[in-house]
């Protein structure tokens, strides 16, 4: 009975280890899915549902860890509804993730490492009574009498975990800003980002 066990527990290991990618190997995942985004230190701050899409080019430098690097489009800010008026900040990024995987079983990896993001678009779309509008982010507070400092870079921590079956991936990842979006009057705002995203790899 022993040795009906350990010929099984080896046979377990070893389909384990041959799962495994294979060090040295490369492979490409392009991936969407939803952000659910808002801004920190702003009591008004709600929930936006974005867009996060774009692709991610992975080295497996041993079986047990690789570094990722990759360009994402990044759909962030915020919604709020102050005295009737609903309003959306749009600032959209491309992020650049630079991960290291660890694979702790198979199929199952947690990720960690640091996101520069750069700003391609910020506006702001207010509605109130069926009637919209659109302005620039630092126009908008112009118009209130007040000078922003809207930052061009935002830097993230972002941490993760994936599950990979036959190729297709799905992962969900929170991206922790580190520095300033957006100062007024002194007082600064962060981007707080939670990601879910499918993806599927293909080897090179």
């Amino acid at each position: 009975m022993k040795k009906n066990f350990i010929a099984l527990a080896a046979l377990l290991f070893s389909v384990s280890v041959n799962a495994q990618k294979a060090a040295g190997s490369w492979s490409l995942q392009p991936k969407a899915g939803i952000n659910i985004a808002t801004m920190t230190n702003d009591d008004d701050a709600k929930i936006r549902t974005g867009l996060v899409v774009g692709a991610e080019l992975d080295y497996q430098a041993t079986p047990q860890f690789s570094i990722s690097a990759g360009a994402l489009y990044s759909q962030q800010g915020s919604e709020a509804k102050v005295q009737g008026v609903s309003g959306t900040l749009k600032m959209d990024y491309v992020n650049v993730p630079i991960l290291v995987n660890c694979h702790v079983a198979n199929g199952l990896a947690l990720k960690a490492g640091i996101q520069p993001g750069f700003l391609i678009n910020d506006k702001v779309e207010v509605s109130s009574n069926g009637v919209s509008a659109e302005v620039g982010l630092k126009e908008s507070y112009r118009a209130a009498g007040v000078d922003a400092d809207i930052s061009s870079l935002d830097f993230a921590i972002p941490l993760g975990i994936s599950y990979e079956f036959s190729n297709v991936v799905l992962e969900a990842r929170y991206n922790l800003s580190l520095t300033n979006a957006i100062t007024v009057l002194g007082e600064s705002t962060k981007h707080s980002v939670f990601q879910l995203t499918l993806g599927y790899k293909f080897g090179l």
